[in-house]
């Protein structure tokens, strides 16, 4: 199911309707960066989006680049007009990708089926997903299911940082563990801002334990370590999708199948990037 939804949510921080409506806010769309802190932290609002929420909640981002966003987005607009923002880029960007089929009676069943989802994820200790939750749901069958992906996406990323977590991986270690798996090479992760230095140092704290060789793959320890990652935060979650039993899953899946390949068919995603979509 992750693999099936983070296109469909994706395609915001991609599409050139979602750049034309951070332009018209105001922000710079030379790199994808300022809009991409202003779509994804603006549930938590000004009071709880400041740099270090965000740099906590987003994780794998070095502080020095938060820092260069946060809290300066707020500035350009407040988060409550960047989140009506938000509605008209998906808004734009689906119809463009869909046509018709945006508001077609499948994609209204698929709404439904995964509002029920997130709908019945848990999210209590859950920052980003909880805030995400929070907002209406939109009328329009493609808004709430781009709205539905997201919570559950970003339920799915909290979980993922508390696996981290627990497997004793810093920020930036749990990028050199990740590439050294083969998610991504090394330079798909520079958006993240670390130096090289700092990666280097990471690298060399994995090495230390055993995770990582010299020529920085992961040995068997380390492809253990993350194998067991993606395992708990798999775990982590599953509850919401009970919600449906097989029947409706399997539903679901046939029913997302279109709308994934629109999405990966329309050319505005990466071929390569650090989420390990299709490597892990």
């Amino acid at each position: 199911m992750w693999h099936l939804l983070e296109p469909l949510h994706a395609v915001l921080y991609y599409a050139p309707e979602a750049f034309e409506e951070a332009a018209a806010l105001g922000y710079g769309i030379e790199e994808r960066w300022p809009s991409y802190f202003a779509w994804r932290a603006a549930p938590l609002g000004a009071d709880g989006a400041d740099a270090a929420r965000v740099t906590e909640t987003f994780y794998s981002f070095s502080p020095a680049t938060v820092d260069a966003h946060v809290p300066a987005v707020w500035s350009v607009a407040a988060p409550g007009a960047v989140l009506d923002a938000r509605v008209r880029a998906v808004d734009r960007a689906w119809r463009t990708l869909l046509g018709d089929a945006a508001e077609a009676p499948d994609t209204a069943e698929a709404a439904a089926l995964l509002t029920r989802v997130a709908r019945a994820a848990d999210t209590a200790g859950r920052p980003l997903a909880a805030a995400n939750a929070a907002l209406p749901v939109p009328d329009a069958p493609h808004l709430a299911l781009w709205h539905a992906a997201t919570v559950l996406r970003e339920h799915r990323g909290d979980g993922h940082l508390a696996a981290l977590a627990d497997a004793g991986l810093d920020p930036v270690e749990s990028l050199v563990s990740f590439a050294a798996v083969g998610a991504a090479p090394p330079e798909v992760f520079a958006g993240r801002g670390w130096s090289a230095e700092e990666w280097e140092q990471g690298a060399e704290r994995l090495r230390k334990r055993g995770l990582v060789a010299a020529d920085g793959t992961a040995t068997d320890a380390g492809r253990a370590l993350r194998a067991e990652v993606e395992r708990r935060t798999d775990e982590a979650a599953a509850a919401p999708w009970h919600a449906l039993g097989d029947a409706g899953r399997e539903r679901l899946v046939e029913l997302l199948g279109p709308l994934w390949v629109a999405a990966i068919g329309s050319g505005l995603l990466p071929s390569e990037t650090t989420l390990g979509i299709g490597k892990v």
